[in-house]
């Protein structure tokens, strides 16, 4: 157990991974994070529970496919006694089914993949102190790519017209205040809507955003690259 005592709005680390190497990486990584109050090491879930119930506000670092859970149900169960609790995932594979049923029923889990750049580890981390959760591009591609027809079905249901129109415009490259000028309205108005859409689609940013908008083909290619 590596302790760290830091000013400001603290919080405590478990990480609940078996495998040495990427423990240790994962120590390595947050050892110049500022906002940690205490990092512990857990090898199974009576320990795991044991540390939640003690650290209700922590952030769990959890590899779900070496870990001793049943059931992505397990998961979702624990989520909901530990509300407070803000997970992120960090597995070799995980199955489409499992990620679904995981990101459709909660906001709590971030999921990385063990090939995700140092960058996207790092943006995980920042996401997850917020109380926000990440999704790596390898997990959202996949998802995208898997539903990529449901979407052009029912992206009008999912987003209203005026959602649609701004995130084209977003998707094309405009800054909140072109957006805004050319439709008239406030800056503010624009950021209510992006995080409406952001929040409908389930995306972290315009680059996810971009790409769910060219899949569901509210911006093709060619208009793209113009």
């Amino acid at each position: 157990m590596v302790g760290f005592q830091k000013k400001g709005k603290m919080r405590n680390i478990i990480i609940a991974d078996n495998q040495d190497i990427s423990n240790a990486g994962w120590h390595y990584l947050l050892k110049d994070q500022v906002d940690i109050s205490e990092i512990s090491d857990v090898s199974v879930k009576k320990d795991l529970l044991q540390l939640l119930s003690e650290y209700p506000t922590s952030i769990v670092i959890l590899d779900y496919t070496l870990f001793d859970f049943e059931s992505v149900n397990e998961l979702l169960i624990l989520q909901s006694r530990f509300i407070h609790v803000d997970w992120i995932l960090f597995s070799e594979e995980l199955s489409d089914e499992f990620l679904r049923t995981l990101l459709y029923n909660t906001h709590s889990f971030s999921v990385l993949m063990k090939d995700c750049t140092k960058e996207e580890i790092a943006s995980a981390i920042k996401e997850a102190f917020k109380g926000f959760r990440y999704i790596c591009n390898h997990v959202s591609n996949l998802l995208l790519e898997n539903n990529k027809n449901v979407q052009g079905l029912n992206v009008r249901q999912i987003l209203t017209a005026t959602e649609q129109e701004i995130l084209k415009e977003m998707s094309l490259g405009k800054t909140t205040k072109e957006i805004a000028a050319h439709r008239n309205v406030s800056a503010h108005t624009i950021m209510t809507h992006r995080k409406n859409i952001f929040r409908k689609i389930e995306v972290n940013n315009v680059h996810e955003a971009t790409k769910y908008a060219m899949r569901a083909g509210i911006v093709d290619l060619a208009e793209y690259y113009i």
